[in-house]
């Protein structure tokens, strides 16, 4: 007859994260739309506004440049960054490995916007900025593929945090 093993440890609400320990919440590469030469195409793709069959002549380029995107994209790989949601903040991180470039805490983080004159259209991208309470940029992420998913991802996951926070107080003021 099996019997069942008392349990050792507290479970958790999610799967998988605990407040004493930093998880990844989620991870994103950038866009080559976040590069110059990204900028250029985008502006080509999007130069033509008449529609055939309901696609932009412009994106007609997309074919005969895609060498060269696929060569941008490939070299953002080797020697660019990607961006991290963790439960405990948001990071810069280099594509290859793990060191880090910049780290905002959640705590840190008043508002998370995104700038209307970064949108490019082919690209379906944006520029995510994280600001403090007085407004001053604590992290700019360029190039981020559906920037409104990614603002709501952090916006939640800072919620999360400071909901989870308030809770561990109220359980430790019993104590």
């Amino acid at each position: 007859m099996l019997t069942k093993k008392p349990q050792t440890h507290k479970q958790q609400a999610i799967s998988g994260v605990s407040p004493g320990f930093e998880s990844i919440v989620e991870e994103l590469y950038p866009s080559i739309a976040a590069t110059g030469i990204g900028q250029v195409l985008n502006n080509l793709y999007e130069s033509v506004p008449v529609r055939i069959w309901g696609i932009k002549l412009s994106h007609a380029f997309a074919l005969p440049t895609a060498p060269l995107g696929m060569l941008i994209y490939l070299a953002m790989k080797v020697v660019g960054e990607r961006y991290v949601v963790t439960n405990r903040a948001v990071k810069r991180v280099a594509s290859l490995g793990f060191r880090l470039i910049q780290e905002v805490p959640m705590a840190q983080i008043a508002d998370v916007s995104i700038d209307p004159d970064s949108r490019q259209a082919f690209y379906k991208t944006g520029d995510v900025r994280l600001t403090n309470t007085n407004g001053d940029t604590l992290l700019l992420m360029r190039g981020v593929p559906y920037p409104e998913r990614f603002q709501q991802v952090i916006n939640e996951t800072r919620t999360a945090k400071r909901q989870t926070a308030a809770a561990l107080a109220t359980i430790n003021a019993r104590h």
